[in-house]
């Protein structure tokens, strides 16, 4: 005879998003209030554990340091207002990639001097350098041959913009490593930390089943 154990309560869409709604309620003030922004809250159901991926970011960007300091941080605000009612989870926290696309003013701010591919919402599609972002509007910069010009394009008529990685440029910059590689045994080599969450029951049953292997 076999039975199968199904997920306590987080399986469902509605439940989800309800979850979600309050990870974004308690983090946010939390998160804010050390320079962090909350980027991005992203939660599903893997098997019986929920993953909640975080993406945080600042004004100036984030390094290693900051997405440690930010995971301990995230930790321990789950901790202590337990949103999931005890549920397990997986946390990991990252920063935004150079491929997620610029949706808000300091997105473009961060970016100056930067190539950027832009879709328009008439689906006109533009490649051209951030010249300055002020007042809902960004300046591009278009070379064409050599020949140089500009056009002031405002947010609202802008439907996607991905930065666009230049080799040239990235093969004459110096190399340096990164703030805190140094420092990096917590993270789990991608770029983000991540931090397993088990309930009372499942740590406990843990050990006992260490203690077993032992005396066998």
């Amino acid at each position: 005879m076999s039975s199968s154990q199904s997920r306590p309560s987080g399986s469902g869409k509605n439940t989800l998003s309800k979850q979600k709604e309050a990870v974004i309620e308690v983090l946010t003030p939390a998160v804010e209030a050390q320079g962090f922004f909350l980027e991005d809250v992203d939660l599903r159901a893997v098997g019986r554990r929920l993953v909640l991926r975080i993406l945080i970011d600042t004004e100036s960007g984030v390094n290693l340091d900051d997405v440690a300091n930010a995971s301990r941080l995230i930790s321990d605000v789950m901790d202590e207002k337990d949103p999931f009612d005890d549920e397990p989870y997986t946390l990991e926290v990252s920063s935004p990639g150079v491929d997620r696309p610029l949706t808000m003013p300091r997105h473009w701010t961060r970016n100056l001097g930067r190539l950027v591919a832009v879709t328009l919402t008439n689906s006109k599609q533009l490649t051209g350098r951030i010249l300055s972002i002020d007042d809902g509007a960004v300046v591009l910069e278009f070379d064409n041959k050599g020949r140089k010009s500009t056009q002031q394009i405002a947010l609202a008529d802008i439907s996607k913009a991905i930065v666009q990685i230049e080799f040239s440029r990235v093969e004459s910059a110096e190399l340096v490593p990164l703030a805190g590689a140094e420092d990096s045994d917590d993270h789990d080599g991608s770029g983000h930390e991540t931090d397993e969450h088990e309930t009372e029951g499942e740590s406990d049953a843990a050990d006992l089943a260490a203690d077993d292997e032992e005396e066998v």
